[in-house]
Order: C-alpha cells, then sequence, then structure tokens
C-alpha cells in the first residue's frame, strides 16, 4: 500500500475561537480547502476549538511562525484584533494575509462571512493579489539605553499611566523639538492605521497607498495641538518629561505594552518589515470608507454628470 503524497499547497488558519460564527466559519473553510487538496494548519489550541466532522483535515502546530512561513497565505476569520494577532506570526515571512471579517468595522479585512464561496474559490484559484502595508518599528530608551523594541501595524500610542494624571511630553521631528504637550497622550500612526486609534483621536484618514507616518496628541491642553503628517523617512518621537512624576505606557496595536518611566524617550519610524494583505477585490478605498463607515453619499451625480459631459445620456 503507497502513501499517500502530502499536499503541495498549503493555508495557515487564524481564528478568533471565542466567537461561534468564526468558528462555524473556520470548519466550513477547512472541509472546502480539504476537498480541493490544499491543506489547512492551525495552532493547536484554536483546532481543538472547531467542531470538525473530519479532524484530520488540519494539522494542528504548536510553532505558528513555522507554519506561517511554509503556507503560501494565512486566512484570518474574525476581527481586526485577530488580523493583528496573525500578523505577529506572519510579519518575518511576508506571507500574505486575507481576512473575512466578523468583527465591527473590520477594516483590514477583505471578506465578509456571505463572501465564503467567492473567497475559497479566490484562494484555490489563486486569483489574489497581495499588497505591502507600511508598519511602525518603536524603540524605547531611558537615558543613553535602549530599554525596549517593537512595532506596529496600525499604531504606537504612548499614554498616561495614572487616570488621574495628565502626560506631559515633548514630541520631535527629525531631530528637533516641535512641542511640549500635557495630554492624555500621543498616537503615532500608519497609514493603514489611520482609521483605527488615529481616527478615534481625531487623526485624518489617510489612503493606505501614500506613505506617511501620523501623530496625533489626544486631549491636548497647548495651543498648538493638531494631527501631523510627515514623510515615510521622518522620525517621531515622543519624550515624557521628567520631573513631573507622572509616567506613562506605550501600547502597540493595543496588544504589546512597554511601561514608561518619567524621562523615557520613545523614537518611531517607518517598519523594515512590512506586512502583506491579500486582496480579492478592485474596489477603490473610497468605497470600502462609505461600506465600513456606513457614509451618506445619496444625491451623488458624479457618473451621470461626467457622461453628460461627455456627450452621452443620463441613465
Amino acid at each position: 500500500m503507497t502513501t499517500p503524497e502530502p499536499p503541495d499547497r498549503s493555508v495557515f488558519l487564524v481564528v478568533n475561537t471565542r466567537r461561534a460564527n468564526a468558528r462555524e466559519v473556520a470548519t466550513q473553510m477547512c472541509t472546502a480547502l480539504g476537498a480541493h487538496g490544499i491543506a489547512v494548519s492551525m495552532l493547536d489550541d484554536d483546532a481543538r476549538s472547531l467542531d470538525l466532522p473530519d479532524p484530520a483535515v488540519v494539522q494542528a502546530v504548536t510553532d505558528g511562525a513555522q507554519a506561517c512561513a511554509a503556507a503560501e497565505l494565512v486566512m484570518v476569520i474574525g476581527g481586526d484584533g485577530t488580523i493583528l494577532r496573525a500578523a505577529e506570526l506572519a510579519r518575518d515571512c511576508g506571507t500574505p494575509l486575507l481576512g473575512v471579517n466578523l468583527g465591527h468595522v473590520g477594516f483590514l479585512a477583505e471578506a465578509e462571512p456571505e463572501d465564503i464561496d467567492h473567497t475559497i474559490a479566490a484562494i484555490v484559484g489563486r486569483t489574489y493579489r497581495s499588497e505591502e502595508r507600511l508598519t511602525l518599528d518603536v524603540a524605547v530608551f531611558e537615558g543613553k539605553e535602549q530599554v525596549a523594541s517593537t512595532w506596529a501595524v496600525n499604531e504606537a500610542s504612548v499614554e498616561k499611566a495614572a487616570r488621574e494624571r495628565m502626560l506631559e511630553v515633548v514630541v520631535e521631528v527629525d531631530g528637533r523639538p516641535l512641542s511640549r504637550w500635557g495630554c492624555d497622550g500621543v498616537v503615532c500612526a500608519t497609514p493603514t492605521g489611520s482609521t483605527a486609534y488615529n481616527f478615534s483621536a481625531g487623526g485624518p484618514v489617510v489612503w493606505p497607498e501614500v506613505e506617511a507616518l501620523l501623530m496625533v496628541p489626544i486631549s491636548a491642553h497647548a495651543l498648538f495641538a493638531r494631527p501631523l503628517v510627515v514623510a515615510p523617512t521622518s522620525v517621531l518621537a515622543v519624550e515624557v518629561i521628567a520631573g513631573t512624576g507622572a509616567a506613562g505606557v506605550l501600547w502597540c496595536d493595543g496588544r504589546r505594552t512597554v511601561e514608561l518611566a518619567p524621562g523615557s524617550r520613545i523614537e518611531v519610524r517607518r517598519g523594515r518589515t512590512p506586512i502583506r494583505l491579500a486582496r480579492l477585490h478592485e474596489a477603490p478605498f473610497t468605497d470600502r470608507l462609505v461600506a465600513k463607515f456606513g457614509l451618506p453619499v445619496s444625491g451623488w451625480r458624479g457618473a451621470a454628470e461626467r457622461r453628460w459631459r461627455e456627450g452621452g445620456t443620463d441613465a
């Protein structure tokens, strides 16, 4: 009896197993991909949470980063938080992430649950494309010593550690001081993250193909406290003023934290390693904004007016 050859193709699956609908979609995905000869691997804890008719369709692994490197695609079923968790595994190997949104807004996700059949067909036919997204490299210094190094897809935010005390900071761009703020914090974001915490803090929405870094103060008490958009080659820095007694905390994508003593310095620059997102659709980012935020566009006559100017008829 001959041993069957292992599948030539594989997908790594990351699932928000706390959601019943995510587990159901994941089970459907595993069964469908297996039927097309595509191997599916998952972290063992995630795999155990699924009620698979045939457990053999999934390979449970303990090393997610190694499994991502061996896969052609990382499928993510959940919200943006689940995609950020998957990005931690896939960033170094460059395997693209394809998200099925089961969260709230889900800006990083490409598909909705009702698109599962189309998503499976795109994976089987390899009709998706991938695009690189800028990330952030973040370093923390105490005096001349670097005490921490981390990274972010969406944002690195310096925030006050105590609710009752403002954080006193000096912000810097490209080695030159810009302003001092008493504030709740400072968000340094990527264009990808411009629709996340940056958006909530009053920062601008930046189209993802624009290469830039963003800095937005949170509830700053200062004459000049406006959102900033700087070159992707710039270096942003936030210094927590010593002598005020107020400590801070650094949050990266809401997942990784570093405690900041008074006097700490945080430097943020373009990340050396981008992430890759898989795309199924060619829809403009404008359409994504309208759909995700439910923006009112009734009364728009742009297409009809253009046809009229070009000598056509108004349908």
